[in-house]
């Protein structure tokens, strides 16, 4: 395989990888949330893309949005009822709390679809250029998953809700005094993060195969892409999304599959020594 080929499936995975991130840097940035239910908010979205598939013939891209918007409405729901009153509590209770609701999920699931791995079947045809192939619906998956990263970005930056986010991570106290409703962004914050999960999922169902028991491996990739790019902007989940997926690439390529997310961790301690804030992180999100 040419390096040129790896490159450029690593770049693929390093697109999914930050869109897969990108809701758990926020939440962690913003809320100081460790959220262990990150991974089974990605496997939901892959199921919900799965099903509205297989029994009602919608089309895998069409169901990306359906599986935003559920997940969105769960994460609000969760955020609002359950999470919000632990959240100005040391971080490890939040984390238990989260961790006990990730067990609950991961049950729900298990046996609700059972552990057998499923996947949506989707043969668009490959593109080739220069000896490089790739296939349409990876292709397609990796341009959603930027566009989706985009969006949010845009959100953040342009939007009402978005400076109140990032008024809330500054300065929760200053924001109050400014009259903005911290719990309620706390909530729209914690939705956007499973929004993202929701789709990424719907995206990597059309790649990999899904199963409940994969919520534990994502949530493992989205804590590396969080450590290496940063908390809580989506500048730093590209740029650790594409580090890892490079990093995967070239590794599963050089020293074996079985050994590229080794590398990944591997990576994750080193940096975590000379830059603790991450690539493009801050000092005090770190």
């Amino acid at each position: 395989m040419s390096e040129l080929q790896i490159l450029v499936n690593g770049l693929v995975l390093g697109s999914l990888y930050a869109c897969m991130a990108v809701g758990f840097s926020l939440v962690w940035g913003v809320l100081n949330v460790i959220n262990m239910l990150h991974g089974s908010f990605i496997v939901l979205g892959a199921y919900i893309s799965f099903f509205l598939f297989r029994h009602a013939g919608v089309h895998p891209f069409v169901s990306v949005p359906i599986a935003a918007a559920v997940l969105f409405a769960l994460g609000y729901a969760l955020q609002r009822g359950a999470i919000n009153r632990v959240v100005a509590r040391p971080v490890l209770t939040t984390l238990t709390l989260t961790f006990g609701l990730d067990m609950l999920a991961y049950n729900l699931m298990i046996l609700a679809f059972s552990a057998t791995p499923v996947r949506i079947i989707l043969d668009l045809g490959r593109v080739e250029a220069a000896g490089v192939i790739v296939p349409v619906d990876r292709l397609a998956a990796m341009l959603l998953a930027l566009l989706l990263t985009a969006v949010l970005y845009a959100v953040m930056r342009g939007s009402k809700i978005g400076r109140a986010i990032v008024a809330v991570r500054m300065d929760r106290d200053a924001a109050t005094l400014m009259g903005i409703q911290v719990e309620r962004i706390y909530a729209v914050t914690f939705a956007l993060g499973a929004l993202m999960a929701g789709a990424a999922g719907a995206l990597l169902a059309l790649i990999f195969p899904i199963s409940p028991t994969m919520s534990g491996q994502y949530l493992g990739k989205v804590f590396i892409v969080c450590v290496l790019g940063g908390l809580g902007n989506v500048p730093g989940a590209l740029a650790g999304g594409f580090a890892l997926g490079l990093i995967e690439a070239f590794a599963g390529v050089y020293l074996g599959p079985q050994n590229a997310m080794t590398m990944g961790y591997v990576l994750m301690l080193l940096l975590l020594l000379v830059r603790p804030t991450g690539l493009m992180g801050r000092k005090g999100y770190e």
